[in-house]
């Protein structure tokens, strides 16, 4: 195997050939068996517009992006599943059928695959079991950055878990299996854009989600003239599960009391701004802001497709600056990091848009910058950034690519 750096990593993430050959010269079982070697792949995800609205019934504008996660496996039949760490050389193992409690590491992901797909196989004859496999996992997606790693492995483990050759159930039942391996093994209570953005990605387009419905459809982004870049402010994302779990606590909070005076509330996709202006003072002031966030922001999405739509950038960027003052303001989950890089896009030339990307508290933020303006806006960033908040960061741009798949 190469050595465990970030570059030797990135380039068996994204060469298959390469990762079959290493687990190859790793696993005797892959050794013996070269034929029966399966490489997939998932991607992580930017999103556009929409934060925090996913499980509260409204709308999302996901991206999935080429940076990803790609596992080499071998399946085996002695329900047991081992996966290695390109980056530091760990193999991690359990059982299949017995699972076990969650252990505080990356292998929970795996395992809470594994848990769920047992779930959905005794619940449904549409679902198969999940089956062993060793395999080796590569990533040029980075950890805590906020572009959805967690979804990608889940979704790259269900692929393995099955076999590799395609995956274990339609597109939108795995998409809702990820989801309960992360509410019923991980303990994280989210919602299912992250999962659905690496199963259903779709090149040069971003993907318009109602999250009630499960209605989608895809939207052909300018990428000719623009370019999607994010920039990791070298703060690794720190939203634990108690912290998210409070922030949807406090939404369900204010839908029941929005409920008392408003029967037919269900979930704060259903409140409007006039509605939310009439109770406002009746709740919480947590609550309310929070509540206020999600109205706004669903609203936004809607009205950021119109623009793209429209061929109206200038519109697209107030809606971008306007999500993210929202979750700095009324959602609270930005940081100091993430302001300083939206005020550094918003003050640099072919900046269209800037905001946070992910669930907040550190992590990534995403630009929409004319393809001309990339490089002085990388310049930019490094440059004065570190100046501003002694971290350095990591500017890449990312296109729209496709789902997770097995690659040739």
């Amino acid at each position: 195997m190469p050595p465990h750096d970030p570059a030797a990593e990135a380039r068996l993430a994204r060469h298959p050939a390469a990762l079959r050959d290493a687990l190859i010269a790793l696993d005797p079982v892959a050794a013996a068996h070269p034929d029966d070697v399966r490489v997939v792949r998932a991607p992580g995800r930017v999103n556009l517009i929409g934060e925090h609205t996913d499980y509260n019934a409204g709308f999302v504008l996901p991206v999935a992006i080429d940076l990803g996660i790609s596992v080499a496996l071998v399946p085996t039949d002695d329900g047991r599943a081992a996966l290695t760490l390109a980056a530091t050389g760990e193999t991690g193992a359990f059982d299949v059928g017995r699972v076990g409690e969650r252990r505080g590491s990356w292998l929970d992901y795996v395992a809470g695959m594994a848990w769920a797909l047992g779930e959905a196989a005794r619940s449904s004859e549409a679902a198969t079991g999940p089956r062993g496999f060793r395999g080796l996992l590569a990533s040029d997606l980075p950890q805590g950055a906020g572009l959805s790693s967690s979804a990608a492995i889940e979704v790259v483990a269900a692929w393995a878990l099955s076999g590799g050759d395609r995956p274990p159930l339609d597109p939108m039942d795995l998409v809702h299996v990820v989801q309960r391996s992360e509410n019923g093994y991980i303990g994280l209570n989210n919602g299912i854009m992250d999962q659905f953005a690496s199963i259903f990605g779709e090149p040069d387009r971003a993907l318009l989600l109602d999250c009630r419905s499960l209605e989608h459809r895809s939207i052909l982004l300018p990428l000719d003239e623009v370019a999607l870049v994010a920039c990791h402010s070298g703060s690794p994302r720190t939203l634990e599960s108690s912290a998210y779990n409070e922030r949807r606590a406090q939404c369900e909070a204010a839908v029941a009391a929005i409920a008392a005076l408003a029967p037919g509330v269900t979930a704060l996709r259903d409140v409007s701004p006039a509605m939310l202006d009439v109770v406002r003072d009746r709740l919480d002031p947590v609550a309310a802001r929070r509540a206020a966030h999600v109205v706004e922001e669903n609203a936004r999405v809607l009205d950021t497709i119109a623009a793209f739509e429209a061929s109206d950038l200038a519109a697209v960027g107030r809606l971008f600056y306007a999500s993210h003052a929202s979750l700095r303001d009324l959602y609270e989950v930005s940081s100091p990091e993430l302001d300083a890089l939206v005020d550094i896009a918003r003050a640099t030339p072919g900046v269209i848009g800037a905001r946070l990307t992910g669930a907040g508290f550190g992590g990534c933020t995403i630009n929409l910058v004319r393809r001309e303006a990339v490089g002085a806006f990388r310049t930019a960033v490094l440059s004065a950034y570190p100046a501003r908040t002694g971290l350095t960061p990591r500017v890449f741009a990312v296109e729209a690519s496709a789902g997770a798949a097995r690659l040739a």
